[in-house]
């Protein structure tokens, strides 16, 4: 019999990652696996929908008996089911919760839909520094990119995370622009840790692009992508030449550091106007080296301390599922069978 109080079962299939993990109390980590469809979708670019489909149907009983074995658990430990319910894909989303919500009714244990958003903050919280809250959240990832005020619960459930929306991208999210930045100057998909390493190596003379700022606490990196898409026909010339290594570089260099300078400014904005002193930055473009040098320095110098998920977790994965799943269903959060995809979910609209 396990010493843990719960164990629970998350799993995540909103894009390209197939993804489980179990959790014991809602804070260690007792096995987990990942099924990455990155090199696959490379050679289209990004990610297909119908073929992401196919590929989690395929892999998440294999990914889920792996990430039960890792944990030395049989399903008769399992205390409940976490699954992803949007946002994403429909068909990627689907896989999971069919998944989830048959394992729950066949071991008549509890299930609970998470939302992929608010999970990519809620597992920041894992870390052995992690604050409390309230503080901003910055979400920042390939589909989307926004900043919430994070308090505790209410009365009914005091310590589950609420988040109200604070400004959001109005157009392409910060990974997105990577993603298509990257294409342009020949990495493959996904584009982000490429040109993060390009940028941080670099030591020549970036090439200089205009921070997109617009009004309040909103984003736009599409004015941005825009403008290295220009940059790059001017360096290519009217034959087309293609980008040398150097000039390439200079390009990843300077479009990096109008997208964190973006970043950072409105993040620190947000602390400002919410008059919180603590940030916490969860989603895959979290890993960017770049990003987390220049916000941890940004902060410290106006008395304000940035929390960044662990490495591991930035990118999607089942612990947050599971992390997110823990709180809510302690929470009495439950779902019923018939609970089904939402692949437009939004985080903190209308509170």
């Amino acid at each position: 019999m396990s010493s843990y109080a719960t164990i629970l079962l998350g799993l995540e299939s909103s894009c390209d990652e197939t993804a489980a993990a179990v959790l014991a109390d809602g804070r260690r980590v007792l096995g987990q696996a990942i099924a990455s469809q990155a090199d696959f979708f490379a050679e289209f670019g990004g990610v297909v929908p119908e073929l992401a489909g196919r590929n989690h149907a395929a892999k998440i009983l294999p990914v889920v008996k792996e990430a039960m074995s890792r944990a030395g658990v049989t399903y008769a430990d399992l205390d409940g089911i976490a699954v992803t319910s949007g946002p994403g894909l429909t068909g990627a989303l689907l896989v999971g919760l069919n998944f989830g919500k048959a394992l729950a009714l066949g071991l008549n244990k509890p299930y609970v839909g998470v939302n992929h958003l608010a999970a990519h903050l809620q597992v920041t919280l894992l870390a052995e520094n992690a604050p409390e809250p309230p503080f901003v959240g910055l979400l920042v990832s390939g589909g989307h990119t926004a900043l919430y005020e994070v308090k505790q619960g209410l009365t009914d459930s005091p310590e589950l995370l609420r988040f109200r929306l604070l400004g959001e991208t109005i157009d392409d999210a910060a990974g997105e622009a990577y993603d298509k930045v990257g294409r342009m100057l020949g990495v493959p998909y996904p584009a982000g840790a490429i040109l993060d390493g390009w940028a941080n190596e670099f030591t020549g003379k970036a090439e200089t692009f205009t921070r997109p700022m617009p009004k309040g606490l909103d984003f736009s990196f599409s004015g941005l992508k825009t403008a290295v898409v220009r940059r790059v026909k001017e360096l290519k010339g009217k034959d087309n030449t293609p980008l040398d290594e150097q000039t390439r570089h200079a390009v990843a260099a300077g479009f990096q550091q109008a997208a964190i300078e973006t970043l950072a400014n409105k993040a620190l904005a947000a602390c400002k106007a919410t008059g919180l002193t603590d940030i916490v930055i969860g989603g895959g473009v979290a890993a960017n080296r770049g990003l987390r040098r220049l916000l941890t320095k940004q902060a410290a110098a106006q008395g304000i301390t940035a929390f960044f998920a662990p490495m591991e977790f930035c990118t999607d994965n089942a612990v947050m599922i599971a992390a997110r799943g823990y709180q809510l269903l302690k929470a009495g959060k439950f779902d019923p069978s018939g609970l089904e995809a939402s692949p437009n979910m939004e985080l903190g609209v209308g509170e």
